[in-house]
C-alpha cells in the first residue's frame, strides 16, 4: 500500500491499492462540516488518542485504512465489505455500543466513504479532546479527606464558653465566631420537647410530658427526659426505620409479579430490637454480613443476614448469569454506600470515572460475596422450596406441630379444590392464557372468563375465595414461627471471581481475590485457603465484616455518625451521606466529624450514647427562628447558627394522625406485617389488582408504620405521597416535595376522614363539657401547646358557619374541624 499526503490546498491526492481518490471542494466540504461531528459524536472518544480501542483510531485517514487488530476499517475496493460499514450497521460488530446511529448518519459516513474519504489537507488529524483518564490509586489521592485515618483533634477554644453545653458545640461556635456569627437563642421549652420526641420515637409527646418540662427547663430536666425517651421500646421502631430505609428494605421481589418473600419482617424486627438494645455499631454491622460465620452463631445473628435478601429479585430473568451478577452488584452498591460512604458499583464495567477505585477493586469486593447462593423460588406455592434458605429458631415444639399439621390440611384442601377447576378449564386455554397460569398471572380473570360456560357463577365465586384463602394461609404459615430468612453459601464448590470485561459475564478477564478498596491503604485480606468438609461457609464475608469495622477503616465511623447528625440536624456534616468521594459534598466541619468519628469508636460504637451527646449540645437546643447577619452570611445554614426546621417524615404524619385520635396500637410490637385499607382505585395500578394485599383486623390497621406490609409495587398512598423511601435502591437521604395530593389525600382520603370521625368521639369522651373545651383539647393534642384564644375562636366560628350556613349539624361541623 503507498499513501501519499499532500499537505496543501483544498483537496488531497492518495492512492490505496492503486486507486486514485481525490477530493473536490463539495467532498471536503461535506468531510467538515457533516462527517467530523457524527465521528466525533459517536466514534473518537474511544477510536482516538495514543491508545484507541482495539487499536483502530478513525481521527486520521491513513490510520483508518490501516486498521486495527481486526484489519483495515475501510476497503475502498469493496466498500459494503468494510468494517466500518458493517459495524455502525450493527452487521457483525455493533458500533457505538451505547446504541445505534441514526440512519440519516448511517448514510452519511456510507456516502463519505464510497466518495473515496475525502479529507482535508489541511487536516492531519481530527482533533478530540479526552476526558482525564480515571483517578489513580496514589498517595496524593491518599490525602483526600476521607480516605486519611481518623486521628481526634483537639478541641478548639472560643471566646464565648459560656454557651457551650459540651465539646460540639466548641467547635460549631468556633466556625461561626471565624465569620461573626452568632448562634440563636434557644428553643422554647415546649419545641425542643416536641423536637426531641420526634426525634428518638417519631411520635408526639404526652401534654403532661410537656407540661412537666415547661415548669421545669432545667438542663438536668431535659436531659432526664432524653434518658427515658431512649429508654423506650419505641425508640427502636424509629431509629430501624432509618436503617431500613439505608438498606432498601422491602418484604417482596419487585418486577412484574413481586411475590412476597417469606419471612423478610424477621429481619425488621431484629433491627428494631438491636437499636432498643444499643448493641454495638461494629457488632450490628458484622452480624448482618456475617451472622452466619461468627464464632458463636445464634437465631438472632442468622436473622440478622437477611440483609442479604432484601433486593430485587427476577424471577425470570432473560439471562440468568446477568441476573446473579446484578444481585451482586446490589449486594456491593448496598454495602459499599451504606458502610463506607463508597460508590463502588461505579467500576462494576470499567475503572471509576470519579472515585480512584480500579474495576479490579470491585471484583475483589464482589469476590467476598461471589459464592452466596441467590435468594429466590419460582413459585409461591412452597416456603420449603429447595432455593430458599432459612434457620431453625426455637419454638413450642408440641404447639408448632399442631399448628404445622392444620396448617398443612388447610393448604392441601384449599390447593386441591383450585386444581380441579384448573384441570377443568386447561383445555380451553389458548397459549398466552396458557404461559399466565405457568407463572401464576391473572388466574382470577382467566377462571372468570369460563363462568356460564365451563363453570357455574358459584364454582368462579369460590375459586376467588380460595385464591383469597391460600394467600392467606401462606401469608401467615405457622412455619413463620419457626423459621426465617437468612443467607447461605455454596461452598461445595467455590467458584473463582473474573473481573467481567465491560461487566459482561461472557467476558472473563484475570481473576481477583478477595480484598478491600486500595486507596482506603487497607491490609491484605485473609481468607481461608481450605475449610472442613462439612463447612456452611467460606469465612471470607466475616474478614470483610472484621475490616469494616476495624477502627483503621478511615471510612465506617466516620459514615455512621455523620448519619446520626443529618437525621438529628436535618442534614449531614457531608451532606451527600452516602459519597464521601471526589464527588460528594465536602463536610462543612471536618474538624468535628473527626472528634464524632473518633468518640464513636472510643465509647464502644454505641449509638445511644451518640444520641445523647448530639442532643444535649447547645447547637441542637437552638431555635430554628432566624435572624438578619445569619440569613444573609450563611442562607443555607451551613455553620448552623440556627437549628434547621423539618416536616414530618410520613411514618411520623400516619402515626401521629392515630395517635391524635386516640387510635394508635402502639403496645403491640414485631411480628407479621399488617395491611392498611388500600382503595380499589389504587390496587387498580396493580398487573394483577391487588395481589399480594391482605386485609388486617382494625386493631393491627392501627399499628405503627414500620409494621405495615412493604411492597414494591403497592405502598399505602398517605406514605407514598409523603414521600416514603423508596425500597428499590439504599436510601440515604428521603425527598421532601410539595404536591397536591398531599393537600387533597388530608382532605378527602378515607383514612383521614375517619380518623376525624374517631377524634371527634375521643373530645366528647374527654372534654364533655362544651365544644370549645372539645376545640381546646383537639388544638392542644395536635400541636402539643396551649391553644390561644384566637385559634379556639376561629374554630368555634368555622363550625357555626358550617351549621348556619351549609346546614350541618354540630357533630358533622365538628369532624370537618377535626
Amino acid at each position: 500500500m503507498v499513501a501519499i499526503v499532500l499537505l496543501k490546498g483544498v483537496g488531497f491526492a492518495q492512492e490505496v491499492g492503486g486507486k486514485s481518490a481525490d477530493g473536490d471542494a463539495a467532498s471536503i466540504k461535506m468531510f467538515e462540516e457533516e462527517v467530523i461531528p457524527v465521528l466525533v459524536d459517536n466514534c473518537l472518544k474511544c477510536h482516538s488518542g495514543s491508545e484507541p480501542k482495539a487499536g483502530l483510531d478513525l481521527s486520521r485517514r491513513e490510520r483508518i485504512l490501516e486498521g486495527g487488530e481486526s484489519g483495515p476499517a475501510v476497503d475502498l475496493t469493496d466498500v459494503s465489505s468494510s468494517i466500518l460499514i458493517e459495524a455502525i450497521n450493527y452487521s457483525g460488530f455493533e458500533m457505538p455500543p451505547t446504541g445505534q446511529m441514526s440512519d440519516k448518519d448511517i448514510q452519511l459516513l456510507t456516502k463519505w466513504v464510497e466518495g473515496g474519504m475525502a479529507w482535508s489537507t489541511q487536516r492531519a488529524e481530527i482533533e478530540f479532546e479526552h476526558e482525564a483518564g480515571p483517578p489513580q490509586v496514589n498517595d496524593q489521592n491518599k490525602l483526600f479527606w476521607s480516605f486519611r485515618p481518623v486521628s481526634k483533634p483537639p478541641v478548639p477554644e472560643v471566646s464565648r464558653a459560656e454557651w457551650l453545653n459540651n465539646e460540639i458545640d466548641a467547635f460549631v461556635l468556633h466556625k461561626l465566631e471565624e465569620r461573626q456569627l452568632q448562634p440563636s437563642s434557644p428553643a422554647e421549652p415546649r419545641e425542643l420537647i416536641r423536637r426531641a420526641h420526634y426525634d428518638l420515637l417519631g411520635l408526639p409527646p404526652e401534654k403532661e410530658l410537656v407540661e412537666r418540662f415547661a415548669a421545669n427547663p432545667s438542663l438536668e430536666a431535659y436531659e432526664q427526659i432524653i434518658d427515658e425517651l431512649l429508654d423506650s421500646p419505641h425508640y427502636g421502631e424509629k431509629w430501624g426505620r432509618h436503617w431500613l430505609d439505608l438498606v432498601r428494605y422491602a418484604e417482596t421481589n419487585s418486577y412484574e409479579r413481586d411475590g412476597a418473600k417469606p419471612f423478610v419482617w424477621r429481619y425488621r424486627d431484629y433491627v428494631i430490637q438491636s437499636f432498643n438494645e444499643d448493641k454495638p455499631y461494629d457488632q450490628f454491622v458484622t452480624e448482618q454480613l456475617a451472622g452466619d460465620e461468627l464464632d458463636c452463631v445464634t437465631p438472632e445473628t442468622m436473622i440478622a443476614t437477611g440483609y442479604y435478601r432484601l433486593g430485587r429479585w427476577d424471577d425470570e430473568p432473560a439471562d440468568p448469569e446477568l441476573a446473579f451478577y446484578d444481585d451482586i452488584d446490589d449486594i456491593v452498591t448496598t454495602t459499599g454506600q451504606t458502610l463506607l460512604g463508597l460508590t463502588i458499583n461505579c467500576a462494576r464495567c470499567h475503572d471509576h470515572k470519579i472515585d480512584p477505585i480500579p474495576q479490579q477493586d470491585y471484583y475483589s469486593m464482589v469476590a467476598f460475596f461471589r459464592n452466596v447462593r441467590r435468594y429466590g423460588a419460582r413459585s409461591s406455592e412452597s416456603v420449603e422450596d429447595a432455593s430458599l434458605v432459612h434457620v431453625d429458631i426455637p419454638a413450642d415444639a408440641d404447639a408448632f406441630k399442631a399448628e404445622t399439621q392444620e396448617h398443612k390440611a388447610s393448604l392441601r384442601s384449599v390447593n386441591s379444590f383450585l386444581a380441579k377447576i384448573d384441570e377443568k378449564i386447561q383445555e380451553d386455554l389458548d397459549d398466552v392464557e396458557r404461559q399466565e397460569f405457568v407463572h401464576d398471572m391473572n388466574r382470577l380473570a382467566i377462571v372468570s372468563k369460563r363462568a356460564g360456560t365451563l363453570l357455574t357463577e358459584q364454582e368462579v365465586e369460590r375459586y376467588e375465595k380460595q385464591l383469597e384463602r391460600r394467600q392467606e394461609l401462606l401469608d401467615k404459615t405457622p412455619i413463620s414461627l419457626a423459621k426465617a430468612l437468612v443467607v447461605k453459601e455454596d461452598v461445595s464448590r467455590l467458584q473463582p471471581t473474573h473481573v467481567l470485561i465491560r461487566g459482561s459475564p461472557q467476558a472473563l478477564g484475570e481473576v481477583v481475590e478477595p480484598g478491600f478498596p486500595q486507596i482506603l491503604s487497607p491490609p491484605n485480606a485473609v481468607v481461608p485457603e481450605r475449610m472442613a468438609a462439612d463447612a456452611k461457609t467460606s469465612g471470607r464475608r466475616k474478614e470483610l465484616a472484621k475490616w469494616i469495622c476495624s477502627p483503621s477503616n478511615p471510612m465506617t465511623a466516620r459514615v455512621m455518625v455523620n448519619r446520626l447528625w443529618q437525621y438529628h440536624f436535618g442534614r449531614g456534616i457531608v451532606r451527600s451521606s452516602s459519597d464521601f468521594g471526589f464527588q460528594g459534598t465536602p463536610p462543612t466541619h471536618p474538624m468535628l466529624l473527626d472528634w464524632l468519628a473518633a468518640r464513636f469508636v472510643e465509647q464502644d460504637w454505641s449509638i445511644k450514647r451518640m444520641h445523647k451527646l448530639m442532643m444535649m449540645s447547645a447547637t441542637y437546643q437552638q431555635s430554628s427562628r432566624g435572624n438578619p447577619a445569619g440569613l444573609k452570611s450563611d442562607p443555607n445554614n451551613d455553620l448552623f447558627w440556627r437549628f434547621d426546621m423539618r416536616r414530618l417524615t410520613a411514618e411520623e404524619l400516619r402515626d401521629s394522625i392515630l395517635w391524635v385520635s386516640g387510635q394508635l396500637n402502639k403496645d403491640k410490637m414485631f411480628g407479621p406485617s399488617i395491611y392498611t385499607d388500600i382503595p380499589d382505585a389504587v390496587k387498580a395500578g396493580q398487573s394483577r389488582p391487588g395481589s399480594g394485599w391482605g386485609k388486617s383486623s382494625p386493631e393491627d390497621e392501627n399499628r405503627r408504620s414500620i409494621y405495615i406490609h412493604a411492597k414494591r409495587s403497592l405502598a399505602d398512598p398517605l406514605l407514598e405521597a409523603f414521600d416514603m423511601a423508596d425500597m428499590d435502591l439504599s436510601c440515604p437521604v428521603r425527598f421532601v416535595t410539595t404536591q397536591p395530593t398531599q393537600a387533597l389525600g388530608m382532605l378527602n382520603s378515607e383514612f383521614v376522614g375517619t380518623q376525624a370521625s374517631l377524634l371527634c368521639k375521643f373530645l366528647e369522651a374527654h372534654a364533655a363539657d362544651s365544644l370549645a373545651a372539645q376545640v381546646q383539647l383537639a388544638l392542644e393534642r395536635v400541636t402539643q401547646r396551649p391553644a390561644q384564644a384566637m385559634e379556639i375562636e376561629r374554630a368555634l366560628a368555622l363550625i357555626e358557619s358550617l351549621q348556619q350556613e351549609h346546614g350541618f349539624t354540630e357533630n358533622q361541623a365538628k369532624r370537618y374541624f377535626c
